[in-house]
This record gives C-alpha cells, structure tokens and sequence, in this order.
C-alpha cells in the first residue's frame, strides 16, 4: 500500500446540534449550505486536478453535499465507515439530559468506554485508521466527514500509537473547513456508489 492524500472537509453546521450530542442522529443541514460547501469543494477540485469522486458518510449533513456535486456530473460514494461516532443512547440528547456522572465516567476511561453503550474511541480510531479506498495510489481522496472520524484519522496518522485522554483530544475543526490528512489506498474498500 502507497502513502495518499485524503482532502477531507467537515460537513455543514447541522441544524438543531446546539448543546446535544449528535454521533448518529441524522440532522438536516441547510440546503444553501450544502450547496455552497459542493460549489468549494467542486472550485477546490478544478484549481488542483483533483478527481470528481467524493466519499460521503450517509448521514445527511454529509450526503447531501456529495448530491450536489452528483447533480454536476460527478460519482458519489455513501461510505458508512465514514459515519460519526455512535454515542448509543446518547445520541440525539442534551448534553445537560445525559449527567454529569455518566461524562465524568467515560473522561476517566475516555479510549475504551463505549458513551452511551455505543462505540468506543478505540473502535473509532480502528475504524478511521483502516479506512481505504481502493484506486492507484497517486489519486487524491475527497472526503466530506465529521469532526469525529476526521480527529480519529489525524490522530492515527500524526500520535501513532499515543492513547487518546479526554484531556489531550483535540478540539474538533470548524465546520466546512479542509484538512488534509494522510491516507492508505489499497484494494478492496467495500464502498459502494450513491
């Protein structure tokens, strides 16, 4: 496998996420928003030669960036392994509704508890770092992504082996921002198109 660039940009501020914690719960994004977020990424694209390919998770406040830049021409690919981190129960409530002793327990084991009974930092860093896709090896990716999965592949790639504490996790990049992070392109990536 060849060393690659993932241009990733985090989706468009979702509405109703003030003050909850949102993994999975699939909140809509303002249309204008997305479209102007597919309009950067499609000039981004133009200026550095970059495919027309864009991998997507399936929630809303990412797929439906990728079907703008669908309905100008180019191929989208729905990728659940680019999906948030599932907060179980958690996810959808008010982080005031979730109890300070319940946060307090997940900070003190911050890599290896599941929040809410649903996925770990440890799965999610596995998830992010195993994450492909399958094309040569000087092919740029672009992604649209959340600030989970895009901190989980910036920390896989730059920490190494560190382990995450709730003190050290960095904080999560803007929205509709660009970052570019490093990638593994390999055969086999299990992604399909939109």
């Amino acid at each position: 496998m060849a060393e690659a660039s993932i241009w990733a940009w985090r989706h468009p501020r979702a509405e109703g996420a003030a003050g909850r914690c949102i993994g999975r719960t699939d909140l809509a994004v303002d249309k204008r928003r997305a479209k102007g977020l597919a309009r950067r990424i499609q000039a981004t694209a133009r200026r550095h030669g970059l495919p027309q390919v864009v991998h997507t998770s399936p929630l809303s406040r990412c797929a439906d960036v990728g079907r703008w830049l669908r309905r100008w021409g180019w191929q989208h690919v729905i990728d659940p392994a680019l999906l948030e981190m599932d907060f179980g129960r958690w996810d959808g409530l008010s982080w005031n509704d979730i109890g300070r002793a319940e946060v307090d327990d997940w900070c003190a084991a911050f890599a290896t508890t599941a929040p809410g009974g649903g996925e770990s930092l440890n799965a999610m860093l596995d998830r992010a770092r195993c994450w492909h896709v399958a094309q040569p090896s000087e092919v740029p990716v672009l992604v649209v992504a959340h600030a989970g999965w895009m901190l989980a592949r910036r920390w896989c790639s730059e920490r190494r082996d560190a382990p995450p504490q709730s003190d050290t996790w960095p904080s999560p990049p803007a929205h509709e921002v660009l970052w570019l992070l490093k990638g593994r392109v390999a055969a086999g990536s299990g992604t399909s198109p939109a």
